[in-house]
């Protein structure tokens, strides 16, 4: 994923988690403010495990982010990884990020979101 799209700023996180939406699953949830340019910041706690853990888990999201990019509406995205993201696949990740776009419907339209899926 490129830098461009990376929220990094400790305040932007702090203003997803006290005005964004927020939808979740056994993996992940999933805050989306709107917002002028497109950010995605990816929160992973101690609790799931040791560095190298959460590290593999932003990978894995990382990945499953990235070839939805052009078709994602703008906005400050932050995904938080649950208990179930520790053992999950890299299909299974995907499948859960882009469950999470639909049910907030932040795809740009519904055409380009089902060429992604499938």
């Amino acid at each position: 994923m490129k830098r461009v799209y990376s929220l990094k700023e400790n305040s932007a996180f702090q203003y997803v988690y006290r005005k964004g939406k927020s939808a979740a699953n056994k993996e992940l949830v999933l805050l989306f403010v709107r917002q002028g340019k497109l950010r995605i910041g990816f929160s992973v706690s101690k609790k799931l495990g040791g560095a190298v853990t959460r590290n593999h888990i932003k990978r894995l999201l990382r990945e499953a982010v990235r070839p939805k990019l052009p078709s994602l509406k703008c906005g400050y995205y932050v995904f938080i990884a649950r208990s179930g993201a520790v053992t999950a696949s890299c299909d299974a990740m995907e499948k859960s990020v882009d469950n999470l776009l639909k049910r907030q419907k932040l795809y740009k339209n519904t055409e380009e979101s089902k060429k992604i899926s499938n």
